[in-house]
């Protein structure tokens, strides 16, 4: 299950600002790219398809969030977009990612990756303490999310690039790791808190990397996945 690469963030407003930056890349190379809210909500399950039939690998980023009946409902809705991941909040607890793994699974058995949000990126732990009224340490509530999602048989979480390597210590080698929160060295880091470059995300357990503004903020946004993934691999 576990593999290694650099997913786009395509944060678009609409479908031809989307087509215009994938248009940027020549015809043999296609990258993983995440759909998340603000395209998803904007132009709806066709834009999933048509970057679909583009050739493009698609993490479906909706964070579904609910009781486990209406999340199973709507796992077995987004099953039919042949996306390759998916995901939910970890906050929503087992019976919730369970009902999610059996909605999201298809009637001959396949079924995309399915992962958990354990903590925001965006948060940190002040936030996690004075907002959220969680008073156990970030590393320590991450890890905890993560084994609730291994045991309840997702595939992996999403968590920053600085626990990856607690995640798999915690919940195996196989246990996939999916982290936002990059950057280059020479980025500004926007919003985020807990980051990493991708050289150092490479070093640290992490199976895919979730790159947004560093690329599609570029100057030259194929230059820019380019080198993303150069330092991710190692190569």
């Amino acid at each position: 299950m576990s593999a290694k690469d650099v997913i786009i963030a395509l944060d678009f407003p609409t479908k031809e600002a989307t087509l215009n930056f994938l248009d940027q890349f020549p015809a043999g190379e296609k990258p993983f790219v995440k759909i998340g809210m603000e395209l998803f909500y904007a132009e709806g399950p066709d834009v999933v398809r048509e970057i679909k039939a583009r050739g493009h690998k698609i993490f479906l980023d909706l964070k579904l969030h609910d009781i486990p009946n209406t999340v199973k409902s709507a796992m077995r809705v987004l099953s039919r977009l042949d996306v390759d991941m998916c995901n939910l909040h970890a906050a929503g607890a087992s019976t919730m990612m369970k009902g999610a793994l059996e909605g999201l699974t298809r009637e001959d058995g396949t079924r995309p990756i399915l992962i958990a949000v354990t903590q925001l990126t965006s948060t940190d732990a002040d936030t996690l303490k004075n907002e959220l009224l969680i008073e156990t340490p970030m590393a320590e509530t991450v890890m905890s999310y993560a084994k609730n999602a291994a045991d309840s048989g997702l595939d992996g979480v999403v968590c920053s690039p600085l626990e990856a390597a607690l995640v798999k210590e915690k919940c195996g080698e196989n246990f996939v790791t999916v982290t936002p929160g990059i950057r280059f060295a020479d980025s500004d880091v926007g919003d985020q808190k807990r980051i990493m470059t991708p050289a150092l995300a490479g070093q640290s357990g992490c199976d895919y990397i979730v790159v947004g503004r560093p690329i599609t903020k570029a100057e030259d946004p194929v230059a820019a996945y380019r080198r993303a993934v150069k330092d991710f691999l190692g190569a």
